[in-house]
């Protein structure tokens, strides 16, 4: 899908590589071997999304290191679109008739950027008549492909509806944190019907 959208495939992969590796700082032929590219390739697409800010650049000696500015406005936009094409995200979106009645889906943006979870935290959210089994495969798989805990909760629609009109405070905490929504309208998700 992305791929339609972007004109080149290189910038396409560096993204990928950057946006969803915030604090890792990478030297050209680096970024190079990780994308698979050629290098004149690479070099016009990191000066293109350097000349819009969304990159940062800096010299150490003899090398140049790119980072993803994480200020820049289409930041997390572009990460969230990019959760939707790989990652948990796209596994979510891709198994979505295996997972039953599946509402609401979302993903927090403080995991996209590599936040390590607390128990507090909640990573992914899915709300519907929920296929828990299928759901855990799927979590199960992507943990064991990172290998960190991923932090999620499965509702019912009525229980998150009942939950968000008692103004409970976990559910409070879902809605306030950043997120991307993977399946259903945020506008929904949010209001109180």
């Amino acid at each position: 899908m992305l791929k339609s959208l972007f004109v080149s495939e290189v910038r396409l992969r560096i993204l990928d590589l950057l946006l969803v590796n915030p604090k890792e700082s990478l030297h050209v032929r680096a970024i190079v071997r990780k994308v698979e590219a050629e290098i004149n390739a690479v070099r016009r697409e990191l000066n293109n999304l350097t000349s819009i800010g969304l990159l940062d650049r800096r010299q150490s000696s003899n090398k140049i290191f790119y980072t993803v500015n994480t200020s820049h406005p289409l930041y997390s936009e572009l990460l969230s679109m990019l959760a939707k094409e790989h990652g948990l995200g796209a596994d979510i979106i891709k198994n979505k008739d295996n997972l039953g009645k599946l509402e609401f889906a979302m993903i927090s943006l403080a995991f996209l950027k590599g936040r390590e979870s607390t128990a507090l935290d909640v990573d992914l959210f899915l709300v519907g008549d929920i296929n828990f089994e299928n759901a855990s495969k799927i979590v199960n798989s992507y943990e064991k492909k990172v290998g960190k805990e991923i932090n999620y909760s499965v509702m019912t629609s009525d229980e998150f509806l009942f939950r968000k009109r008692k103004n409970d405070s976990f559910i409070f905490k879902v809605l306030s944190q950043s997120r991307s929504m993977l399946v259903g309208d945020e506008e929904k998700f949010y209001s109180i019907v």
